[in-house]
């Protein structure tokens, strides 16, 4: 396997600057995911590593060798794409062994590899069927052990899940996940999907606008995200945001919540920076998780509300509240007696809180 270095890398389409010189290292063995919103550059970037797209500027490095002028077939890497892209007429043996027999590699190692594969991605009793008679995870992972029994120094992904259902993806994506353990492949995987980058990855790069907004593991991206943009991304449902600013009447720093109305004191962790804080334009913000109906404590907030919609999904209920600050939403266990219109007291876990400055959207730490 081998490490992938993207050194500077930019790409320009005309005069529309799509990919603003990215700076990333995807280690050997490791899965990398690159998520974010539609048109945040992170298929083009994934097509330049893959060598589909030129780069503008910057270098790409996999293993030992700068890729640049390497055409895709030089890279040795695989690709597992959103469309299947399998040969209808050819059977799923004939379609996994398919690159294989263009390299005019032995008859009896062709065949080791497919099986092994086949194994490993439990199709073996699929092989001599065709595409038109699988449905949509066995077509997916054919397509997947196609790219398997390349053997390939790195493994590239770009949304191979965006066709299936809810419960495929749930299913194919414990399938990958498997899979990188087996086999420890370095892998870069592309998605938008924000569960999928949680779940799978070692590492997420959240992109945005061409540009890389945080690098991190999961828990990082989740629980320290870099700005107002990432931790809004994650999550499901996304973080809470209220406008919020810090006072300190009577020598007590307080942070205030919209309209003022709702105000709390500011954590003691926080106290060291009220004077940084004092006066800048604030996103306040709180996971859904943060949020309970329970007594107050010491590092606790306490405002009032009104329950606006409540979601039952079985597992959890999304209750959404309406305060003077701006809407929030909770997340609780199934059981939460809550209907639209009952006046509540919401608790607010303040150390779990976060705040953004409203002009850069970066995050501020205590």
């Amino acid at each position: 396997m081998a490490r992938v270095e993207l050194n500077g890398v930019a790409k320009t389409f005309g005069q529309n600057r799509v990919i603003h010189g990215i700076d990333l290292v995807v280690e050997d063995g490791e899965f990398v995911v690159f998520v974010g919103p539609s048109g945040c550059g992170k298929s083009t970037l994934l097509r330049m590593i893959a060598g589909l797209e030129t780069v503008t500027e910057g270098t790409i490095r996999i293993g030992d060798a700068i890729v640049n002028d390497l055409p895709p077939r030089a890279r040795d890497i695989a690709m597992v794409f959103q469309d299947y892209a399998l040969y209808p007429h050819k059977s799923v043996y004939d379609n996994i062994c398919f690159g294989l027999r263009l390299r005019r590699m032995p008859a009896p190692e062709i065949d080791r590899r497919v099986r092994e594969a086949a194994d490993i991605l439990q199709i073996a009793p699929l092989l001599d069927r065709y595409p038109r008679s699988l449905s949509g995870g066995q077509r997916q992972r054919v397509a997947m052990g196609r790219a398997i029994v390349r053997h390939p120094q790195l493994f590239l992904f770009d949304e191979p899940l965006s066709n299936l259902d809810a419960l495929l993806r749930n299913e194919m994506r414990t399938e990958i996940k498997k899979l990188h353990r087996r086999l420890r492949a370095t892998s870069v995987y592309v998605t938008h999907d924000q569960v999928e980058a949680m779940t799978l990855a070692d590492r997420i790069a959240v992109l945005s606008g061409g540009r890389l907004m945080q690098l991190g593991s999961p828990d990082d991206i989740y629980h320290r995200p870099a700005s107002r943009f990432v931790a809004g991304f994650t999550g499901s449902p996304p973080m809470n945001f209220l406008r919020a600013r810090v006072a300190r009447p009577n020598g007590i720093a307080l942070i205030e919540l919209g309209d003022g109305r709702d105000r709390f004191a500011l954590p003691a962790h926080w106290q060291p920076l009220w004077e940084m804080l004092a006066g800048r334009e604030l996103d306040f913000g709180i996971r859904p998780e943060d949020i309970g109906v329970v007594a107050r404590s010491a590092d606790t907030a306490e405002i009032p509300s009104q329950v606006i919609v409540t979601e039952p999904l079985g597992a959890e209920n999304l209750v959404t509240f309406g305060t003077a600050g701006g809407d929030l939403t909770g997340r609780f266990a199934p059981g939460i007696a809550l209907r639209p219109d009952d006046a509540v007291q919401l608790r607010l876990d303040l150390s779990k809180m976060h705040l953004f400055d409203v002009q850069t959207g970066q995050a501020l730490r205590p």
